[in-house]
């Protein structure tokens, strides 16, 4: 078994609370009675919880059983800063540990991989952390274009002497190695044709979900491809930011659903959603929400088992303000690292949560 994840980072804390929305607890209207989503404005999922109404695009998905939503994600002793946060989750560390190994990389710590290939996944915004270690070979790429045309410059390492300098030779034949997986991209990224919809231009994410459907449909063996979408740092007016946000986040997805299947292979996909945190419950003085902790993952791909899973915390048990977590998130790692690459993993945890997350 091998599937390939696609990691969408939502950059700067996504508001769990109005994204998946618990329109029937009334401490919820009580929490935010100006930056609450209104009743009529949820698409109810169940008697408890719904979507925001920008992300129906979604509902195609929800309705085929192919998306999951984890309700409630985070971990213990939780850290509000952007910096320190991201890191572990993209880590998969314990909050008291530092890590310099993403949890991609950490994932594949003994496993033999394919060196033909010469990639293993491809970073198609700035954040490279998750798969950042000795086990992967990582190729940072934010435009196709602008990649195809350094990669066709590229001058071979072995045309360039070493001048009997053994250090010299090796940093030469590592060079030999990152070119000529360049060039093995650049090849298969030429051939590959072009998604059967076309991404919106909106955000840099239309770009980098075009680049990824092109490496899944051409069959380059890479284990993960990790996107991003920014802008969610929303501590000021977050209604319309968000919703405009959401919506396109939502239209991408949907997008990418249907180019997969045509090009069939959605089977082989696992699309995860992730964000270093999620928002205070109760809206601040300025219309928005400050730094918080638990937020819901999205899950999707031909081999998920869809629905509600975990719990929705509690409104009215907010330590600190904040949502009490009811899914460590390396328990949504470790599912998914044994749903993509059949590989058991528990990133520090004793007992990870089973989460039925793959058919």
């Amino acid at each position: 078994m091998s599937r390939i994840l696609l990691l969408v980072e939502l950059k700067g804390g996504n508001d769990g609370l109005n994204t998946l929305v618990p329109y029937a607890d009334a401490r919820y209207r009580e929490l935010r009675p100006a930056i609450g989503v209104p009743r009529e404005r949820v698409i109810q999922l169940d008697e408890k919880v719904g979507l925001h109404e920008k992300l129906q695009p979604l509902m195609e998905s929800w309705k085929a059983g192919d998306l999951a939503i984890v309700q409630g994600v985070g971990y213990p002793y939780p850290n509000r800063s952007h910096f320190r946060s991201i890191e572990i989750w993209d880590t998969a560390s314990a909050a008291s540990q530092t890590l310099s190994e993403g949890w991609i990389a950490r994932s594949f710590q003994g496993v033999s991989l394919a060196k033909g290939a010469g990639v293993d996944c491809i970073v198609a915004d700035t954040n490279a952390l998750p798969s950042t270690g000795p086990e992967l070979r990582t190729i940072v790429m934010q435009d196709a274009e602008n990649f195809l045309r350094q990669a066709a410059n590229i001058k071979d390492a072995r045309d360039i002497a070493d001048g009997g300098n053994p250090a010299l030779r090796h940093l030469l034949a590592v060079r030999h190695e990152i070119n000529a997986a360049a060039a093995g991209l650049r090849d298969r990224l030429r051939s590959a044709a072009a998604p059967a919809e076309a991404y919106g231009q909106e955000f840099l994410l239309g770009r980098q979900l075009d680049v990824a459907t092109r490496v899944i449909t051409s069959k380059v063996p890479v284990v993960a491809v990790k996107v991003a979408l920014g802008g969610f740092d929303t501590h000021a007016n977050q209604a319309g930011t968000q919703e405009r946000l959401l919506a396109y986040l939502a239209s991408s997805l949907a997008t990418l659903r249907h180019n997969l299947i045509a090009a069939n292979c959605w089977n082989d996909v696992v699309v995860m959603t992730y964000s270093e945190f999620g928002r205070r419950a109760k809206q601040n003085a300025s219309a928005g929400t400050d730094h918080g902790t638990a937020a819901p993952q999205f899950i999707m791909g031909g081999a998920v088992k869809g629905g509600l899973h975990g719990a929705y915390p509690s409104l009215h048990d907010l330590p600190d303000g904040d949502l009490r977590h009811t899914v460590d998130f390396r328990s949504v790692f470790a599912t998914v690292a044994q749903g993509c690459w059949g590989l058991q993993r528990d990133y520090g945890l004793r007992q990870p949560q089973k989460l039925g997350l793959f058919a």
